[in-house]
This record gives C-alpha cells, structure tokens and sequence, in this order.
C-alpha cells in the first residue's frame, strides 16, 4: 500500500432515500447480503462478464495487477473482458461474511466463487466487495478477486460486522470531508508504522481482532494472528511503504475504504512492479474512535 501521488477524495455520491423506518444494522446487512447473492444468481445465466459488472456503481474502482485501477463501471468491465478466463464463463459466488456502516448505507461482503468456461475445469477464486447503497439498489464501489487453490471451503457464515450504534445518513459535505481526510491519515500513519517496527507488528496493530486477509492460496485468514503471521518475525522495518490516492466513507463516519498503491523504498528490483494497487476497508466504533483495518 503506498505512494508519493497526492491524495485525492472520492466523489461524494447522492444518499439514497432513506427508508420511512430506520432499518436495524441486522436487516440492512441482510439487504445487503441479499443483493450480493442475487447477483451471483444473475451471473449463473448472463456470463461473468456482464454478472460481475452489473453490480458495479459508476464510480467503482477494482485492481487489476500490476496495471493499476480500473476506475468506472465502463473501464472495469473492459478490464474483465480484456481477461481471457473470463470470456464464455461463468461465475458464481457466495458470501461468507458481511458488515454494514451505522447509517445502513455502505458496506462490504466477502466470499468464494468459481469461474468456469466451457468444457473446461472451474477457476477457484475469493473476492472482496465494498458497496454503497443507490437509489437503484446496492452496488460495489470497490472490488477485488484472486485465485484460491482447488478444494472445497467452508461456506459458514462468519459473524457480522455489526455498527455500536444507528444514525440517520447525512450529507454535511464538512463532516464528510473530515472522514475522509481522517481516513487517508490513518492509513498513512499505518504505513508510517510499518516503517518502525516491520510489517508483522504494525499489522497487529493496526488490525481489529476478526480483520481479515485475502492474499493467501487457501481460505480467508480471519483473525489478528493468522493475518500476522503472513509477515516475517524477523523484520524490523517494512521494505515497502503506501497511502491513500482516493477513499469512499459512510456519513455515519465508522465505515470506509481506503485504495492506492504499495511501492517498493527505494528502486524497485529488475522484474518486480514499480506500485501494486491496494484496496483496504476499515471500521471504528465512532467518528472518535481510531481507524482499524477489517479486510484487505
């Protein structure tokens, strides 16, 4: 995660209409988990291209390796056609966990899928979306999948990741622009961290106890100690450093999604990517509260 590319915050989008009712945490997640699963059902019978983008919002931002972002719903789903794996496939998956923002208008699920061509074996995969809630319904205003190696997985849902408490959305553009901006300092400051004290401990600090991490070949490592000990115990200073080029926040100041780039301190190796794109979603238990990571 990182970089010398001046911050830049994301649009702000319109709130979709508020129900008549405040919804519980408990029933906005479920919308939301729902909408995921609707999705993948719809992506069964139209083909992984147009499934996958479907669900994407206007603005949507995803990785695509060592090439950066795709920004937008257009170029996202060029970026996926553009990928021969998914020409004439089909994909599908299923959410294992998800969590919601106290004003039940951003959120995040991630999951396993498949993708599969004709006549051919399916492609195992794990993804990770966050989503924003429109006057058309949800969608994912940032997304990511990497491959898993072949077996099966545990499709047990994981407890949710549920606010402390429930607050109407807001649209004070000053109030937003305050998460945003304490959203880019906490990623910095993690980085900043690593810089101190290596990747393993500043992981470990800066993580919520259930953070989870996709980049293994296996199941998703839930929990502070199997994300940690992704990282060297005998590294003092992180060789790498990252902050936020653009980051989305519910109104509600306790949900948000940081992405840029991971660059290498000083020049990057013969063969190795000069910047790899991040995507990270954090949560605290209120606007005062510290920022700590929760997927990435």
């Amino acid at each position: 995660m990182s970089r010398c590319i001046p911050f830049l915050l994301a649009p702000v989008a319109l709130l979709a209409a508020a129900p008549a009712v405040a919804e519980s945490p408990e029933a906005a997640l479920g919308a939301l988990l729902d909408a995921d699963r609707n999705f993948a059902a719809a992506s069964v019978q139209t083909g992984a291209v147009d499934g996958l983008s479907a669900m994407f919002d206007a603005d949507v931002v995803m990785p695509i390796g060592s090439k950066g972002f795709a920004r937008g719903k257009a170029e996202a789903k060029a970026a996926l056609a553009a990928n021969p794996a998914n020409r004439d496939a089909r994909a599908s998956w299923s959410p294992v966990r998800g969590g919601i923002s106290a004003d039940g208008e951003h959120g995040f699920t991630f999951g396993y899928m498949t993708t599969q061509q004709p006549g051919e074996a399916a492609r195992p995969g794990k993804y990770l979306a966050y989503w924003v809630r429109r006057p058309e319904g949800w969608r994912v205003a940032a997304y990511r999948r990497v491959p898993r190696k072949d077996g099966a997985m545990a499709a047990e849902m994981l407890a949710p990741s549920l606010p402390s408490r429930t607050v109407s959305p807001s649209g004070d553009a000053d109030m937003l622009a305050r998460h945003h901006a304490s959203l880019a300092a906490a990623e910095r400051a993690f980085s900043d961290r690593a810089q101190q004290v290596g990747l393993r401990a500043a992981f470990g600090e800066y993580g919520r106890p259930d953070a989870m991490n996709m980049y293994g070949d296996g199941p998703f490592d839930v929990g502070l100690e199997r994300v940690t000990a992704n990282f060297s115990a005998e590294e003092s200073a992180a060789k790498i450093h990252w902050a936020s080029d653009g980051v989305l926040v519910a109104s509600s100041g306790d949900l948000g999604v940081s992405w840029g780039f991971i660059r290498p301190n000083g020049e990057a190796k013969p063969g190795e990517p000069v910047a790899i794109p991040f995507f990270t979603i954090w949560r605290r238990d209120a606007p005062d509260a510290p920022w700590r990571y929760i997927a990435e």
